[in-house]
């Protein structure tokens, strides 16, 4: 399967060892290793339905960046001998990419460098390319980050399950509708217009980052979601993911908590690039924005769960709903945080 591809970039895999890579859920990923290394990726095209559109963008991307900023390390993929970025054949579409020597990636938070520099990488990738039209590229996925759509798909689904699943729920349910003012926040946010389209990232985990040996942040990877987005996604998802050290699959909920100074590394991480950017209305919705992707993540989990488990991977009867209520204790630990550092000029939206 994958020595075919390769013979498309030239590449004979007779001279390369070829080995399953990284922690992704989503794409399949192999590291080709020989006289030179390379990252190979099979894209899912259940998720991304049209891989020509991530194609064109990053090829966007690409260029602008290297006339504007020629050192950024942008890791575009590779051309395959027919000129595309894109190899195909029975078994998928794929794409190769230099692999970053020198370079680590984690899945967790174990210092708070490493969420300074984190925050700073995602800063610098949008504040490199604010002159550029971020109406330009084209929806990866779209309505990926559309909160109203969330929260519609969870109706849809409380009126479709099961009297069993849905008596299970109840505690959640009740806990979505009590933080429904998250929904109100968003819907006046985009009605008003005062949140920029910026060219966003929207999967700002710390996989996403590669780092050098001391955790300076190298550059970003995984950029088949770069669409026009707000900053509150990617600002959201490392609040969301970086805070606590419990993941998402945590069951114990005592363990939930948020680090204050986590938080204090991902603003000044993210301002130290941003800074002169950001608009005082988005400085005022920093913390609204680890709000919202937590509460649409506790609203995806949710839905699935009442839908019968059919999109995110579960492992044990009920995972869905543990996962939905790590959500929503997070929340709820994000919203002390947020009532005990009240920072400067927060916004009176609600």
């Amino acid at each position: 399967m994958l020595n075919q591809i390769l013979e498309q970039f030239g590449i004979n895999a007779l001279n390369y060892q070829i080995e399953e890579y990284g922690s992704g859920l989503i794409n399949s990923t192999w590291k080709i290793s020989g006289e030179k290394d390379y990252i190979l990726q099979r894209i899912n095209t259940d998720v991304f339905k049209q891989p020509e559109a991530i194609a064109e963008n990053l090829s966007k991307l690409q260029s602008y960046l290297k006339a504007k900023y020629p050192d950024y390390l942008f890791v575009a993929p590779l051309l395959a001998l027919n000129g595309s970025s894109l190899a195909d054949n029975e078994d998928g579409i794929f794409r190769l990419f230099p692999f970053v020597g020198n370079s680590v990636s984690i899945d967790s938070v174990t210092i708070y460098k490493q969420a300074y520099e984190a925050a700073r990488q995602f800063a610098k990738f949008t504040f490199l390319l604010k002159d550029f039209d971020a109406f330009k590229l084209r929806d990866t996925i779209p309505s990926f980050h559309d909160l109203t759509l969330r929260y519609k798909e969870f109706e849809k689904a409380c009126l479709n399950t099961t009297t069993a699943r849905l008596d299970q729920a109840k505690w959640a349910i009740s806990e979505i509708n009590r933080h429904k003012g998250i929904l109100s926040t968003y819907e006046k946010l985009k009605n008003i217009g005062n949140l920029p389209v910026r060219v966003i990232h929207h999967d700002a985990k710390i996989n996403n980052v590669l780092f050098n040996n001391d955790w300076n942040g190298i550059c970003l990877i995984d950029l088949d979601t770069v669409m026009p987005g707000y900053f509150i996604s990617d600002v959201g998802d490392m609040l969301r993911t970086y805070l606590s050290p419990a993941n998402e699959d945590e069951t114990d909920l005592s363990k939930i908590v948020v680090d204050e100074q986590c938080f204090d590394a991902i603003y000044n991480g993210y301002l130290s690039e941003m800074g002169t950017e950001l608009t005082t209305f988005e400085k005022d919705h920093f913390i609204y924005a680890g709000k919202f992707m937590i509460y649409m993540q506790a609203l995806r989990f949710l839905s699935d769960y009442l839908n019968g488990d059919v999109y995110y991977h579960t492992t044990y009867a009920g995972q869905n709903l543990n996962r939905t209520n790590n959500q929503l204790t997070l929340l709820d630990q994000l919203i002390k945080l947020e009532e005990k550092i009240q920072l400067t000029n927060h916004s009176s939206i609600k």
